[in-house]
């Protein structure tokens, strides 16, 4: 199979609620199709053609092996007595080493897994909640091995990915009648999970995964500059500080709180209410709450038994459902004028909200379901503010702040496996009329 390829995971359905396309080249979700109220919309924006990922960086790849920027140089490493060296290399500025360096994750190829190369990552109790592979997916996993002193980074590191489709619970579906004026009640179409394993061979490395992913509610409705602008999506997050960053947007170690930046306060207003000069590109720290599920976890207990899949792959629903040891959700999307909403929770300590601020429309390709010709360089690329990039990972640079060493310092010894989890609950609420 090519690495430009689509895979097509999709809900059980002849007219299914949620689908995606993944292609192996960075595991990058091409398309994410939601059908609701007779639509068709295409939730992320991006290239038509899937080699366009290669020019187009960064748009709904995976991040590897560490998200953000690191200063560029040698540095030392050392967790729980076991020390290691990084070299970050350049590829941004003068200073900088963004996405893990120039070749990172979102460059290559992954591997789709299949019961005759099953994954190793995974409990044989953890692939008993998924469904046998069939032609007809909901799910897919992949691998990828960096070798040792990939882009400077120590040690062997495999990783896995698990990309789910869950179906929502029964509900009943209400649609508005004729003459009826009131946005109708809200419903579920199903949720996205993306659960990230890595297991290092030696030593110890610094581990900082995300997806790069970039939303517009309101692209597919091709009704002008205003649906293409995500300037009016509604937007929450449970976060009380940002990262103060220099002017290489390099981590200084402090933080600003957003009730003293008060553009940065989230709290279910449009983006554009106080939107910035230059739009948003900062990292938001969440409110802390109690996390149940880990970040990391011994080798010893990996056994076939071991199980962090069970919750997360609950379906959603408005009937009471429990949520198991999952964490309360972070952050809310949504547009009053498509319907959708978009609900994540995750167990990582924050996440990158950047709003497409430096996108040049006369560079790449919109999608056709977006408005666009599809064509590279046509001139009639993205321009500025068209999307939500919501990119949930830990602090930017941890490895490197001596506060965090043997805790939340994102790095992973041997005997250690990484556990990354993200879930998006995708919801539509017919729109007033």
């Amino acid at each position: 199979m090519s690495e430009f390829e689509p895979i097509l995971l999709t809900l059980p359905s002849l007219a299914p609620s949620l689908a995606v396309e993944i292609i192996p080249y960075g595991l990058t979700f091409h398309r994410i199709f939601v059908q609701a109220d007779g639509r068709t919309h295409d939730i992320v924006i991006g290239p038509e053609d899937p080699r366009g990922h290669i020019t187009q960086k960064y748009t709904n790849t995976i991040i590897g092996r560490y998200a953000n920027r690191v200063p560029v140089g040698t540095h030392a490493i050392e967790r729980n007595g076991v020390k290691a060296e990084v070299i970050a290399k350049l590829n941004e500025g003068t200073r900088v080493s963004l996405h893990g360096g120039p070749i990172g994750f979102d460059s290559l190829a992954w591997t789709h897994l299949t019961p005759n190369l099953p994954p190793t990552l995974f409990t044989e109790a953890e692939l008993a909640h998924l469904p046998p592979l069939s032609s007809a997916a909901t799910y897919g996993i992949f691998r990828l091995v960096s070798p040792d002193g990939d882009q400077g980074y120590p040690g062997e590191l495999t990783t896995e990915v698990l990309i789910a489709l869950v179906p929502p619970a029964e509900q009943e579906r209400k649609y508005l009648e004729k003459g009826q004026t009131a946005a109708g009640a809200e419903w579920d179409l199903g949720s996205i999970v993306y659960v990230y394993r890595a297991k290092l061979d030696k030593g110890v490395t610094p581990v900082n995964l995300t997806q790069h992913w970039g939303f517009n509610l309101e692209a597919s409705l091709k009704d002008g500059k205003d649906t293409l602008s995500v300037k009016n999506h509604h937007i929450t997050m449970k976060a009380d500080r940002i990262v103060a960053r220099d002017a290489d947007s390099l981590n200084t170690g402090k933080f600003i709180n957003v009730s003293d930046a008060t553009e940065h306060l989230h709290e279910g207003q449009k983006i554009g209410d106080k939107y910035p000069k230059l739009g948003y590109d900062d990292y938001y720290a969440f409110t802390p709450q109690k996390i149940k599920i880990p970040k990391r976890f011994p080798v010893s207990e990996f056994t076939p038994k071991f199980d962090l899949l069970e919750d997360v792959l609950i379906p959603s629903g408005t009937g009471g459902v429990t949520r198991g040891d999952r964490p309360e959700p972070v952050v809310e999307l949504s547009s009053e004028t498509s319907g959708l909403k978009l609900i994540f929770e995750t167990n990582q300590d924050g996440a990158m909200f950047y709003s497409n601020a430096w996108a040049d429309p006369t560079k790449g390709a919109r999608k056709k379901i977006h408005g666009g010709s599809g064509i590279k360089d046509h001139g009639d690329g993205y321009v500025p503010g068209t999307a939500a990039f919501l990119e949930f990972h830990d602090i930017l640079a941890a490895f490197l702040d001596p506060a965090k060493q043997n805790g939340n310092d994102t790095l992973l010894t041997s005997n250690e496996v990484y556990h990354n989890y993200v879930r998006c609950d995708v919801r539509f609420r017919q729109p007033a009329t």
